[in-house]
């Protein structure tokens, strides 16, 4: 499959995983990486961003990103990835999808969690993408030895 117009590998990570994960991803196609940064980083500590998280998710809070999004119309295809924070994607990633236009692109979501897979991830990215042509993600538990994982995936949906 040719996919239309550049490639973005756009992600959020707290703890690294999911940015190793984006970096397998962009190891294996020609694509810009690109992390999400909040104005205001996440606490360090587990259960306090466990309980912020909680917060913001439940209230619907998108936290201000740094980040510059101004060339977004020339790629064609854009993967998202997230950790799996309360069954959803984290809420970077949610402003991301919230303020930018991927009406007419492919997005092909990632995730990495520790035990609850896709959660609603895939629901809520599909409401956050309705006019976006959205392909199978993977989701990865932590993200050992998933190199393999990722080249077959992306062999799957055609990209590699």
């Amino acid at each position: 499959m040719k996919m239309k117009g550049k490639i973005l590998i756009v992600y959020y990570s707290h703890s690294g995983n999911t940015a190793k994960m984006a970096e397998l991803i962009t190891k294996q196609i020609d694509g810009t990486l690109c992390e999400l940064m909040p104005e205001k980083a996440y606490p360090n500590d587990y259960n306090s961003v466990l309980q912020q998280s909680k917060e913001e998710i439940a209230s619907g809070f998108h936290p201000k990103l740094k980040n510059d999004f101004s060339q977004l119309e020339s790629y064609g295809t854009v993967f998202i990835g997230t950790p799996n924070w309360c069954s959803t994607i984290a809420p970077p990633l949610a402003t991301f999808l919230d303020n930018q236009d991927l009406a007419g692109k492919t997005v092909i979501p990632f995730c990495t969690h520790g035990g609850g897979s896709w959660g609603r991830m895939e629901r809520d990215i599909a409401d956050l993408c309705p006019d976006s042509r959205i392909l199978k993600g993977l989701a990865v538990y932590g993200v050992n030895s998933s190199e393999e994982r990722i080249i077959d995936w992306l062999k799957e949906i055609g990209i590699r």
